[in-house]
């Protein structure tokens, strides 16, 4: 049979240094028809997108499958990134995992604001002996600070294809891909050695960049020429600066204040609280909108659904389950289950989304790198690079791809010790709970409460410096490697990559993370659910009268008086009522006593029950117990079940479950939040690990189960200690 040469796609390997511009060129040309993964049996992310002919030729031309290699600042460098380069170049790796043989073309993306620095990847590329296109990056900017670049005796002197092109702004990408498709092997040997390529590199940075007048660069150049050196003669040759003398750029004047000792941090501190500020506050309007969309508890669903629609399902899409399906074991799993599960994943995709969104326009303004470059200060005397700096800003939004963000880190231990300690810093999934123990803490003091909300902060954050100082020192002793750090210049936001890779990045995250919490909630669910048992005399009792209150029994017999059940009570009377509502009342409370009587009768019930001696010392009861126990998995499911287990529910309003559950007694009668529990409960889930995709994220990016299992020890066993000298030493300083 044969093969259609237009179906077959061309696959393209997209090479280039960091900071060239190459993730932005790939989203330019592919936009959202790529998949991310990992390159086999590696920890590194493979991208490939598809870039689908244009034109009036379109239909007879080949699509691109365009593979976004691991930026690198050298193809010979013993670290995995440039391994992976090297492989894939050689035919010996692909992302799909079969050896496919060499890519039928390399586009090596370089830096037309420093062509110097790039040339020496350009020398190794061409050097494969492989079909190579040139795509001189950011030309935009080049032209703006008097750089220019002869593109034609650029392309004679390399032997191979060259194209100029902004991937910012578009300019010049119109005829990349055909250059792609009709790259040729060079006809020319790199530019000398090794040795040769850098100190040529390093002459035409400064002819570039100048710091001399033209006169001075055009002296320099003739005396290599005249010396016998083609190389400073083929930099002459393709590149030259605008007239007058060097003068600090926009850059410089900026870096005077941004990597200053004080100023610098000072701008870090107020650019990080407005990231911050930003994403907590504007990221709480879509949480909530989607929260009411699955529970209807908001006021506004009522003001865009039909009334009907309202009345059948309560506003929100567990109703309609409950609603359209009839009762039974299906009906209870997929909207206790199911559609829960989804609710609590997607609840907290807005705060991942606007985290890596804002994250993408500092990198990409080139500010990110200052920043690491200033905590390279701070982090060092922990044994941290200031590489770390990204992953553990990261891991505010999501220990999960903080974590996965480590792979910038040149050096593995430096690495190990910023994946260890990326789950101390506090992630969105622990946030519902500091909102309920800091409300139950300071509900009419709401100054108090945002202090206490930002110590959580300080505490998880200085708890990951100790621990990276601790481990440093036992478990992974060895050398510090410096920080070698480029930074890039300054230049406006591409707004297009930002949003593609917010896409990209949020939807990492559902399929590794959402497809955890929605089992998690399933499984959760049942144990919540299973076995069923009879419900309690009380719950007997008020259904019975809820009937003869509905039937006009009890009307009967007294005019003015109805019965009235308070839990824990028993019955009473009560001035009589409307007989349809009185019955409705004491039937909702009813199922929410047998609810809470069946949640503490449940597998997970008995479990919390089991486990409560060992969580006593910290002020835990039972219900506290189960909370702590099913939220191992995931942290946010804490709330959840807390709701459940006080008030048979997680349906009531905001305020009516906050209220009922700051009220939950104990078995014995006393309160189950005392102040000192609060704390201990707080200061636990600051330092506890409680999230299983993070191990299993820690697992695969360490290499070895090993890491993982040190890691929940160690955060495990920090927490639980620290929780029982908070509470044990509030109560011998007499705080209830």
């Amino acid at each position: 049979m044969a093969v259609d040469p237009v179906a077959t796609p061309w696959r393209v390997a997209l090479l280039g240094n960091p900071n060239t511009g190459k993730t932005t060129l790939f989203n330019r040309l592919c936009g959202l028809r790529h998949k991310t993964s990992n390159f086999p049996g590696t920890t590194q992310e493979s991208r490939i997108g598809v870039v689908r002919p244009r034109g009036e030729s379109s239909s007879a031309a080949r699509p691109i499958h365009l593979v976004d290699l691991p930026g690198v600042y050298s193809l010979e460098l013993a670290q995995s990134e440039s391994e992976v380069c090297r492989e894939v170049l050689a035919g010996n790796l692909s992302p799909r995992g079969e050896p496919v043989g060499s890519p039928d073309a390399v586009c090596v993306v370089v830096d037309g604001t420093n062509l110097a620095r790039n040339l020496l990847m350009v020398g190794e590329a061409l050097s494969r002996r492989l079909p190579t296109v040139v795509a001189v990056n950011m030309i935009d900017a080049a032209r703006r600070g008097g750089i220019r670049i002869d593109p034609v005796e650029l392309e004679r002197q390399l032997g191979c294809g060259v194209v100029e092109c902004s991937a910012r702004t578009g300019e010049g990408l119109e005829g990349l891909p055909e250059a792609m498709r009709t790259a040729r092997v060079p006809n020319r040997t790199p530019p000398g050695s090794r040795e040769g390529i850098e100190s040529w590199a390093d002459r035409v940075h400064e002819l570039c960049v100048g710091h001399r007048g033209l006169a001075d660069r055009v002296a320099v150049d003739r005396g290599a020429a005249s010396r016998g050196d083609p190389d400073g003669a083929r930099a002459r040759e393709v590149t030259s600066s605008g007239p007058g003398g060097w003068r600090p750029t926009a850059t410089d004047r900026i870096d005077r204040v941004c990597t200053h000792p004080l100023l610098g941090m000072g701008v870090f501190a107020a650019v990080m609280s407005g990231l911050l500020f930003v994403v907590f506050q504007i990221a709480t309007y879509p949480m909530e909108w989607i929260d009411s969309i699955f529970s209807g508890n908001a006021g506004w669903v009522a003001a865009w659904q039909p009334a009907w629609l309202a009345e059948l399902t309560g506003g929100g899409l567990r109703g309609l389950v409950e609603h359209a399906m009839p009762e039974g074991i299906l009906r209870d799993l997929l909207s206790g289950g199911v559609v829960s599960g989804i609710g609590a994943t997607l609840i907290f995709v807005p705060q991942i989304a606007l985290m890596f969104f804002l994250i993408s326009l500092l990198e990409d303004t080139g500010y990110l790198a200052r920043a690491a470059f200033l905590m390279d200060r701070l982090f060092r005397p922990f044994g941290l690079p200031g590489h770390s700096f990204v992953p553990l800003l990261s891991s505010h939004a999501c220990a999960l791809p903080g974590i996965m963000a480590t792979r910038t880190i040149p050096d593995r231990r430096q690495r190990l010790l910023t994946i260890l300690v990326a789950p101390f810093m506090t992630c969105s999934a622990r946030l519902p709970v500091y909102v309920l123990v800091t409300t139950l803490l300071f509900r009419d003091r709401p100054l108090l409460a945002a202090v206490a909300f930002v110590g959580c902060y300080a505490l998880g954050a200085a708890a990951g410096l100790v621990s990276a100082l601790v481990i440093g020192r036992t478990l992974l002793r060895g050398p510090d490697r410096p920080m070698i750090l480029e930074l890039p210049t300054y230049r406006p936001p591409s707004l297009r990559t930002a949003l593609v890779t917010t896409w990209d990045r949020s939807i990492v995250f559902l399929k590794n993370a959402g497809t955890n919490i929605l089992a998690i909630s399933i499984v959760l669910w049942w144990l919540g659910t299973y076995p069923k048992v009879d419900p309690p005399e009380e719950v007997v009792q008020l259904r019975q009268l809820a009937a003869e209150i509905r039937d006009g029994r009890l009307a009967d017999s007294s005019p003015h008086d109805s019965a009235f059940v308070t839990p824990g009570e028993g019955l009473g009377v009560a001035p009589f009522k409307d007989r349809e509502s009185s019955a409705r009342e004491l039937e909702d409370r009813a199922d929410r006593i047998e609810s809470a009587d069946g949640k503490a009768r449940s597998f997970a019930g008995r479990l919390g029950r089991a486990m409560q001696p060992v969580f006593a010392p910290l002020g835990y009861d039972w219900q506290l117990t189960v909370g702590v126990v099913t939220s191992f998995a995931a942290r946010e499911v804490f709330v959840s079940t807390m709701a459940v287990i006080v008030t048979g529910s997680d349906e009531a309003d905001g305020e009516g479950i906050l209220s009922e559950i700051g009220a939950a007694k104990r078995d014995d009668g006393s309160p189950v939040f005392t102040a000192a529990t609060c704390w201990s409960l707080l200061v636990y889930y600051v330092l506890a690990m409680q999230c299983l995709p993070t191990l299993a994220v820690t697992a695969r990016e360490s290499g070895g189960l090993k890491w993982a299992m040190l890691q929940l020890a160690w955060m495990s066993g920090l927490a639980y200690l620290s929780a029982l000298a908070v509470y044990q030493g509030l109560g011998l300083a007499g705080v209830t």
